[in-house]
C-alpha cells in the first residue's frame, strides 16, 4: 500500500511538473503596448483599433479653428487644409466621414502631460524632441515655415534680414514654434510679446502693440489676405534641407495607434493625396522672401 501510494504521488507530481512545463511554453496573447503598434496582429483595419470610442474616431482640435486650415470655424464641415487632411487619415483607417468625432482641445492641452481623450489631435503642432516627452506623434503630413507679418506702415515692414528683427517689438502664440524662432532664432532686444491665442496677437498688430507678428506661412498669407489687409508678409525665416519643420498629428504618450496612423499619413504623402489637399486649401501660400 505505502508503495502504491508512493508510485501515484510520483505519477501525479510528474504530471503536474509536465502541466506546469507545458503550461510556462505555451503562447501567450500579446499585450498592446505603447510602441505604436496596433496589436499583436498589426491590423489597422477600423472596427479592431482600440479607439475612444468604439467604432468611432476622434480628433481633436482647438477652437477657434482658423482658416486656411478649416473652414467657417467648424471643422466637421471637411473644408480648410486640416479638416480634409483628418477625414482623409480616417478615410485611410477604414472610417467613413460619419464615424468621426470632433472634440474641443485647447492648443497647448494637446500635447501637454497626461491621458488625451482623442485619439490624436490635429491643429498645426509642430513635432519636437521636448513635445515628444509628452505625447507621441505621427509622420509629419505637412512642412512648415515660420513668417514675419507686419503693418505696411511698421519699420519691421522694411525687414530684410534676421538681424534686421533685432529692434523690433515681436509677437507671438505661446507654445509654439513661433514664439521659439523669436527666441531662439531672432533673439530680440525687447523681450516679445506673448499671447494665448493668435487671434490675440492679431488684434496687438492691429493696434501698434506690436510692430509684428510670427506665424506659420499659410497663416500669414491668409492674416493678410482676409484679415489685416493693411498688413504684408515680411518674410520667411530659412528652414532646414536635412529636417524641415513639420505638422504632426498628436497621440497620447501610451497610444497603440500610433504606427497605424503614421502608416495612414505616410500613404496620403506616397500616392499624391497631401500634395492634392495642400494645392486645393494651401494655394495662397506662395513664395516669400527668405530673412537670412
Amino acid at each position: 500500500m505505502p508503495l502504491v501510494s508512493r508510485s501515484l504521488v510520483t505519477a501525479a507530481c510528474s504530471a503536474l511538473a509536465l502541466c506546469a512545463a507545458l503550461t510556462g511554453c505555451a503562447p501567450q496573447a500579446e499585450e498592446k503596448g505603447a510602441s505604436g503598434e496596433a496589436g499583436a496582429s498589426g491590423s489597422c483595419t477600423s472596427g479592431t483599433l482600440p479607439t475612444e470610442v468604439p467604432g468611432k474616431l476622434t480628433v481633436g482640435t482647438d477652437k477657434p479653428a482658423y482658416a486656411p486650415w478649416f473652414a467657417d470655424d467648424e471643422p466637421s464641415n471637411g473644408k480648410g487644409f486640416e479638416s480634409a487632411v483628418a477625414y482623409a487619415v480616417a478615410e485611410e483607417l477604414g472610417y467613413a466621414r460619419d464615424a468621426v468625432l470632433w472634440q474641443h482641445t485647447p492648443f497647448n492641452s494637446a500635447f501637454a502631460p497626461g491621458a488625451k481623450k482623442f485619439d490624436f489631435d490635429i491643429n498645426q503642432v509642430s513635432i519636437s524632441e521636448e513635445r515628444k516627452r509628452a505625447v507621441a506623434f505621427s509622420s509629419g503630413y505637412y512642412d512648415v515655415r515660420q513668417a514675419v507679418v507686419a503693418l505696411a506702415s511698421s519699420k519691421a515692414a522694411r525687414a530684410r534680414s534676421v538681424a534686421d528683427l533685432k529692434d523690433v517689438k515681436l509677437g507671438a502664440q505661446v507654445g509654439t514654434t513661433s514664439l521659439d524662432f523669436i527666441e531662439d532664432l531672432v533673439k530680440p532686444a525687447e523681450r516679445p510679446a506673448v499671447y494665448q491665442r493668435n487671434d490675440f496677437a492679431k488684434t496687438a498688430l492691429k493696434t501698434g502693440q506690436v510692430d509684428a507678428i510670427v506665424v506659420d506661412l499659410p497663416t500669414a498669407f491668409y492674416i493678410t489676405g482676409a484679415e489685416v489687409p493693411e498688413a504684408e508678409v515680411v518674410g520667411q525665416f530659412p528652414g532646414s534641407a536635412a529636417k524641415p519643420e513639420q505638422f504632426g498629428l498628436v497621440l497620447d504618450k501610451q497610444s497603440t495607434l500610433v504606427s497605424c496612423v503614421s502608416g495612414a499619413v505616410d500613404a496620403l504623402r506616397k500616392d499624391g493625396t497631401l500634395a492634392a489637399l495642400e494645392k486645393k486649401w494651401l494655394s495662397d501660400a506662395v513664395d516669400a522672401p527668405v530673412l537670412k
